[in-house]
């Protein structure tokens, strides 16, 4: 049996908002089978807020989700770092409207998840396995999953800037694989749009530590981590976005230029398209990747 999974032990870690600027700690509990991943506001009641599609709030340069009118906002790299660790069941805790930013990438919510472990759960996990096309589009936007045996993305991009012109790159999303080539691409913002950022009350926690910064001629910040960073953080998006499907998807998905508005909106259409996918429970066990695999980056600040 594919069993579902959660977390051996809890564990925080210090973080700052990136539009808020706020100072946020956030803790990641175990959760038992079928609980799916939620978001907890310890700072209005301990009110919960699931992580799925009929939960999307606004979507401003990140995902967000809300609730009866309890809000909880950037979420996806948190969820696409527990969606390829293989973590179905879990409470996320946090005393702030906005998961901390981190590094901008997914690669210190991997490092806490593997310092917490991940444990089976005595219930079997199921797939939604897409067994038709899907498309969606907007103006030229565009994502469409296509059927096929691994989940598998394929992302193009294209910006007027010198350096993002266009880049384009297919992977097979593995634990492995997310792990080493697409948790440690970090989100990026052009300078030109900074300031504009800012006089709307965003990007207020941003800084070069936690995003790519592009100038008119280059990269602001020391150095990239990948030739292609930008698209591989696209991919990174996209992984966390159609986590709030709520089962691992197994299928092709193929976008360009989608962004968080694409992503959630095909999400949520994936899910009333019934005819083009089913739910599976594996034969075997796909995920049964050895944990302990680690990010070569620095260590968060873990929560004393």
């Amino acid at each position: 049996m594919d069993a579902q999974r959660s977390l051996r032990r809890q564990i925080s870690c210090i973080g700052i908002g990136l539009h808020s600027g706020n100072k946020v700690n956030l803790t990641l509990k175990p959760a038992p089978a079928d609980f799916g991943i939620r978001f907890r506001r310890s700072d209005l009641g301990h009110h919960e807020v699931p992580a799925t599609v009929d939960n999307l709030g606004g979507i401003q340069l990140a995902t967000g989700l809300a609730r009866n009118e309890v809000s909880v906002e950037t979420v996806e790299h948190l969820l696409a770092a527990l969606v390829s660790t293989g973590v179905d069941n879990v409470l996320i805790e946090l005393n702030s409207p906005e998961v901390p930013i981190m590094d901008g990438s997914a690669a210190p919510f991997v490092y806490l998840i593997h310092e917490a472990g991940v444990k089976r759960l005595a219930a079997p996990r199921k797939y939604l396995k897409i067994v038709r096309p899907i498309a969606l589009s907007r103006g030229d936007k565009r994502i469409a999953p296509y059927p096929s045996d691994h989940f598998k993305v394929t992302y193009s991009i294209s910006y007027d800037h010198p350096l993002l012109r266009h880049q384009s790159r297919t992977l097979r999303i593995t634990e492995e694989s997310f792990v080493e080539e697409i948790a440690p691409a970090r989100t990026f913002t052009f300078l030109k749009d900074v300031e504009m950022l800012r006089q709307n009350g965003l990007a207020l926690g941003g800084s070069l530590e936690n995003a790519i910064v592009l100038g008119e001629t280059g990269v602001l910040n020391n150095a990239l981590r990948f030739e292609d960073e930008f698209v591989r953080h696209k991919i990174l998006d996209a992984v966390g976005d159609l986590a709030l499907v709520g089962y691992p998807v197994v299928g092709h998905l193929v976008a360009h230029r989608a962004g968080h508005a694409l992503h959630t909106a095909f999400a949520a259409k994936v899910l009333e398209e019934t005819h083009a996918w089913r739910l599976v429970q594996a034969p075997t066990d796909p995920a049964a990747l050895p944990l302990s695999t680690r990010v070569k980056r620095a260590a968060p600040r873990l929560a004393d």
